[in-house]
């Protein structure tokens, strides 16, 4: 059973930045380096928004146009822990972030974690 823990949100001012981190637990350091993690947002209101991705070790990541220049996917496979550094923060980028991992054919989900961008 994978376990997903975000931490590293919070309030940080317009302009800002933030880096969340999701760990990984129940998969081994070899399956987490080529399992399929990301990161998804919603904000009440609005649809959930899937905005980054990385695949394997991270040679291939595809980010959403919303945030593509300002965010960051990464994987420390000696962590076991994905990041997302997030850049020049802006007040639509308020929402609860949800890290995620594909693994053996199932979606795994963290608790979430409340980003608030506001001055």
């Amino acid at each position: 059973q994978v376990q997903l823990v975000e931490s590293g949100g919070g309030l940080v001012q317009p302009g800002g930045s933030l880096r969340l981190s999701c760990a990984a637990s129940g998969v081994s350091k070899y399956a987490f380096n080529i399992i399929t993690m990301g990161w998804y947002r919603q904000d009440p209101g609005k649809e959930r928004e899937r905005i980054a991705q990385i695949i394997g070790d991270g040679t291939l990541t595809n980010y959403a146009d919303s945030v593509k220049g300002r965010f960051t996917i990464s994987k420390d496979k000696t962590e076991n822990t994905m990041s997302l550094q997030m850049n020049d923060l802006k007040p639509n980028d308020t929402a609860v972030y949800y890290c995620y991992a594909l693994y053996l054919q199932s979606k795994y989900w963290g608790q979430g974690t409340q980003v608030t961008v506001s001055s």
